[in-house]
């Protein structure tokens, strides 16, 4: 049996898609036929992982957006609507913030933090919420971290912020479940994003050893041993959003190769 995702032909947002997670999400869900609208804040990026999605002959909006700017994040979802008339589908991803402890922080680093991870997902929800619940329907997936159940150590800022996210998807799951709007969160432990590829440089100065040797140790903490691939993530948001994941809300998914020790 073929199992149908529903996605053809859907309106999906997935923000920070350049690269990284953003970009393994978009891609996958263009394989599933869905029409795609991707962002970021370079373009040149943008355009690249755009030509990758035309080959799977659905159309794709490619806009250039800086997610912690109301305004833009304004502009991205008036285009959209625009463009394609509706939006079924946000994925809201976003960069993380700095590795450090908190004693070498600033109060504008936190400032920034706050606006790249939480304002920004508060944002696109303030814009978007209005539109599923006019089609009493849709889906809005957050992609945070593992650190939402189980804090990184040297990864304060991330730890605070995208707890944050957690509260506000919990939160709107409740509050929008009855507009048949599901709402999720996705948390990936290390990945083999350019993002981990930093941070690996950060502690491989730290601590005085090579960077591959910082992602083995990465991988030694999970069951599998190894980090994950973007398209193991994308693959869950993807199924998070289609019509087989009709009775999901309110969760916060952990796709981590059991990197998490607890039961829950």
């Amino acid at each position: 049996m073929i199992l149908d995702l529903g996605l053809e032909k859907k309106v999906i947002l997935v923000t920070a898609s350049s690269r990284g997670l953003g970009k393994a999400v978009a891609i996958a869900m263009a394989k599933e036929g869905a029409h795609l609208v991707i962002c970021a804040r370079e373009k040149a990026e943008l355009i690249q992982t755009a030509r990758i999605i035309d080959k799977y002959g659905v159309k794709c909006l490619a806009i250039k957006c800086d997610l912690t700017k109301y305004e833009e994040v304004q502009n991205l979802i008036k285009e959209t609507l625009e463009t394609f008339g509706t939006i079924d589908v946000l994925v809201a991803n976003c960069g993380g913030p700095p590795a450090g402890s908190f004693s070498e922080f600033k109060i504008e680093d936190w400032k920034n933090a706050i606006n790249q991870v939480l304002m920004s997902s508060i944002f696109l929800c303030k814009e978007i919420i209005p539109v599923l619940k006019q089609k009493k329907k849709g889906r809005i997936i957050f992609i945070t971290s593992v650190s939402v159940k189980q804090p990184i150590k040297g990864l304060i800022l991330s730890n605070v912020t995208r707890a944050g996210v957690a509260g506000l998807s919990k939160s709107l799951s409740e509050e929008l479940g009855q507009d048949n709007i599901l709402i999720n969160i996705v948390c990936p432990s290390y990945t083999n994003t350019q993002r981990v590829e930093e941070l690996a440089d950060f502690l491989s100065i730290k601590q005085g050893i090579s960077k591959e040797k910082v992602i083995q140790n990465w991988g030694n903490l999970n069951a599998l041993g190894r980090i994950a691939e973007p398209e193991e993530i994308a693959n869950v948001v993807v199924f998070l959003a289609s019509t087989q994941a009709s009775h999901i809300t309110g969760v916060a998914l952990q796709v981590d190769g059991g990197y998490i020790k607890s039961l829950y």
